[in-house]
């Protein structure tokens, strides 16, 4: 922690002289530290940062370009508020948390690609490797419950939407990597427009044996977008995407473990595996009326099969999984003036018919069997939101959502549920100079349990005790540029929780928390951008701790109170530029231990830097990850059988990974 205070000062000290120049004083610096990207994960509609109450992130294509990141989720572990694991250590399986869920953040953060949702509506979450990140236009994070009244369900922690690439002009690419673990990447990309019809067309594939034994990957991946300009009151959207994936499963390493000898890259797991086929399409009518609004339909299906095998102690388990998803959400967003303001105003209705049918065997202590289920989940969710200025600088915006699901499952008794929720949201945001606001909020989020939290496998029942969880999310922030080149953003926040749904080891069962769960905390970011160099800095504390009930006082798992990332990107001249950054993490329980029983798994901080060589159309890279060699875990839970003790998937040592590309 000591290093990273010492690069949080010198990183003060670059910035602070320039605190009180104001942006018209500055006529000849270099371009500004952040630009006021436009975002749609807020509102289901284009809107500037500086008018969200939340604190709102927008990354780039260029920030994507000039990071050290592999995949998205390596991207979002140095953004503000964001706790990324790697479990197995091999880009495969991630855990992404916004505001301190811990290890049931796969369900309380909404993933979205061009407003799609990718989280399943099993435990299996969001596959993050669907979308390959040089596919990526931008992403944006919305942290906080604000979007549950839009989108509904599992948005507690907050929302981050994934924009793919449109064609505009024509464009045609290809890049190849070739790194540690005989890790090989391949891609190549075709975008641009014809007359009324624009179109991109990508696809990656990727081979590695990863830092352990057992966790190869091989993956392949194609890509679609297409729009069509019918006439300026009509346009069509169309996009898809295929996912292939076949990965080793190393599993953790117990205590235990370690003590008899094994080492940090081996696995007891060897013929552990997950087969994954995954692919969806989404179209889109767009019609324009009245003077700048816009009726919507996305219409999407989604189709994942899975086949796993997962051992342990006491036996195995072959899993072999068909999920269908089918989703409309049509909306209208009328962005008219009312009684001379400007108005906002968007009413949608969301339905989505999921069918999970799973083929299950298993092996405990000697006994097999097999189970074959039919799981179905229906939602219906209906919402308004609107956001009006009645003065220029002043905004005031909220929304309603009322959301309903029925769950129905075969074989069991009973073979239903029902459930439902009414979410709500107000925020107010001032402008208080130039570019730079001041906001607070309140927003009701919640989510549903899932399928399999629901269905006990080994009953053929439903746990009928299991009801949907509930937040209360306050939210002030700052966001203020001193100078062009100078930004910041503090925000505090609060959530507290109510109903939580878990997984109780001791238990053996997913129950609801008999006590309120508090997180509540601060987050800075810090942009500084010179000549030659752009410095960005930020830190979070997160107090997770559950207030009352069995595990009253006790801080929530995997939740660290610590977390601070810094990133420095320096041009240095005829084509190069490098980028260093620095990931904190702090001390944090492991996944499982709410009774806070064992020492708290140990802080780490990796970093990674990337050089970057570009002439004309061509470039060329050298990623070094983890260049001080850290021996570290990023993820850590629980084992129960045969005693209860730490487990650990351990992380990848120094690696490197080097490239090069052209595009015409």
């Amino acid at each position: 922690m000591k290093r990273w205070m010492g690069c949080m000062v010198i990183l003060l000290v670059l910035i602070l002289p320039g605190f009180g120049q104001a942006e018209d004083e500055k006529k000849n610096e270099p371009p500004e530290a952040t630009m006021q990207e436009v975002v749609v994960t807020a509102t289901r509609q284009e809107e500037k940062i500086s008018s969200v109450p939340a604190n709102t992130t927008v990354i780039t294509e260029k920030d994507i370009k000039n990071s050290t990141a592999y995949d998205i989720p390596d991207l979002l572990r140095n953004q503000v508020g964001v706790h990324v694991n790697d479990i197995a250590g091999n880009q495969r399986n991630y855990t992404v948390d916004l505001r301190g869920f811990g290890e049931t953040a796969g369900l309380n953060t909404l993933v979205l690609v061009d407003g799609r949702r990718i989280n399943e509506a099993d435990l299996s979450g969001t596959d993050w490797s669907l979308i390959p990140l040089d596919r990526v236009k931008r992403i944006e994070i919305v942290r906080g419950g604000r979007g549950t009244v839009l989108y509904g369900d599992n948005a507690s922690g907050g929302v981050i939407n994934i924009i793919t690439k449109e064609g505009q002009a024509f464009k045609t690419g290809a890049e190849i990597d070739g790194g540690s673990y005989d890790t090989l990447k391949g891609s190549a990309f075709v975008s641009g427009t014809q007359r009324k019809l624009s179109y991109a067309l990508s696809g990656n594939y990727l081979t590695s044996d990863g830092y352990r034994d057992n966790s190869g990957t091989e993956a392949k991946d194609l890509g679609l977008n297409l729009g069509y300009f019918q006439n300026d009151k009509v346009k069509w959207q169309l996009s898809s995407g295929f996912h292939k994936d076949s990965t080793g499963l190393p599993g953790a390493i117990k205590t235990s473990d370690f003590a008899a000898g094994v080492s940090r890259t081996d696995t007891l797991y060897p013929n552990d595996f997950a087969d994954v086929e995954d692919y969806y399409v989404m179209g889109a009518p767009v019609l324009f009326f009245l003077t700048d609004s816009e009726f919507k339909a996305d219409i999407s299906f989604r189709k994942r099969n899975s086949l796993a095998f997962a051992s342990f102690d006491a036996g195995n388990f072959t899993g072999d999984t068909n999920i269908k998803t089918f989703t409309v959400s049509p909306q209208i967003i009328l962005k008219e003036p009312l009684w001379g303001l400007d108005n906002r105003l968007i009413v949608g209705f969301d339905y989505t018919d999921v069918n999970e049918d799973i083929t299950n065997t298993s092996l405990f202590f000697g006994a097999v069997t097999t189970g074959i289920f039919d799981l179905k989940k229906k939602n219906y969710g209906y919402y308004i939101h609107d956001e009006i200025r009645p003065w220029e600088k002043f905004a005031v915006s909220g929304g309603y959502r009322y959301d309903r699901v029925e769950f129905s499952f075969s074989p069991s008794t009973p073979d239903s549920e029902t459930m439902d929720g009414n979410l709500f949201t107000v925020g107010l945001d001032y402008n208080f100079y130039q570019k730079s606001s001041v906001y607070v909020s309140f927003s009701r989020s919640f989510r549903y349990p899932v399928l399999d939290e629901l269905f006990d496998f080994f009953t053929n029942t439903i746990n009928s005790t299991l009801i949907p969880q509930n937040s209360d999310d306050y939210e002030f922030g700052i966001r203020h540029y001193f100078t062009r080149t100078l930004f910041t953003n503090i925000n505090f926040f609060r959530i507290d929780t109510e109903n939580e749904i878990i997984y109780n080891l001791y238990s053996f069962a997913n129950e609801n928390l008999d006590g309120k769960t508090r997180r509540e905390g601060f987050e800075i970011s810090i942009t500084k951008s010179f000549d030659k160099v752009m410095l960005k800095g930020n830190y979070t504390y997160t107090d997770a701790t559950i207030q009352s009930g069995q595990f009253a006082d006790k801080a929530f798992p995997n939740v660290p109170r610590h977390q601070a990332a810094l990133t420095g990107l320096f041009t240095l001249g005829k084509g190069f530029t490098l980028t260093v950054d620095g990931n904190y993490v702090g001390e944090r329980p492991f996944i499982g231990d709410f009774s806070n029983s064992f020492e708290d798994q140990k802080a780490y901080l990796v970093v990674n830097t990337k050089l970057k060589y570009q002439w004309k159309n061509f470039t060329a890279f050298l990623n070094i990850n983890n260049i001080t060699d850290e021996e570290y875990s990023e993820y850590g839970a629980l084992s129960t059988y045969p005693i209860v003790q730490p487990a650990y998937y351990p992380s990848p040592e120094i690696n490197f990974l080097a490239g090069v590309s052209a595009d015409f």
